[in-house]
């Protein structure tokens, strides 16, 4: 019972901490914005879970880490950028596939690079 309980610990940690600095680096620091990529490879490594876990910890940390801050600056401006955007790409003006589209796209990328750094932690 105490592995379960260990290893959900470590999820969450995982989960948070990749939504964390992700969010530390784009406000502090003076890196492109997939530099996130880095740092969920590095937690990966040092959490040691499987990779499953790994990805979906990753995935869930950037994934609603975007969708938290593309709706939340999305809903300051009236989403008045969004539908301009969402017209000119094949979403017929709708913002809030938009919002999931760029989700989708955070999600897709915090899990892989959590996916490669537990692979690399394998490896050795």
């Amino acid at each position: 019972m105490k592995s379960n309980t260990s290893e959900l610990i470590k999820f969450v940690v995982s989960t948070l901490l990749s939504a964390l600095m992700a969010y530390a680096i784009g406000i502090y620091g003076n890196l492109p914005w997939w530099s996130f990529v880095v740092t969920n490879f590095i937690i990966a490594i040092a959490m040691n879970q499987k990779p499953s876990k790994s990805f979906l910890s990753g995935a869930l940390g950037i994934g609603l880490l975007w969708l938290t801050l593309a709706f939340v600056i999305d809903n300051q401006n009236q989403h008045i950028l969004s539908v301009k955007v969402a017209t000119i790409l094949p979403l017929k003006g709708s913002f809030t596939a938009l919002i999931a589209l760029t989700s989708f796209v955070g999600f897709l990328l915090g899990g892989l690079s959590s996916l490669t750094g537990s692979f690399a932690k394998k490896l050795n």
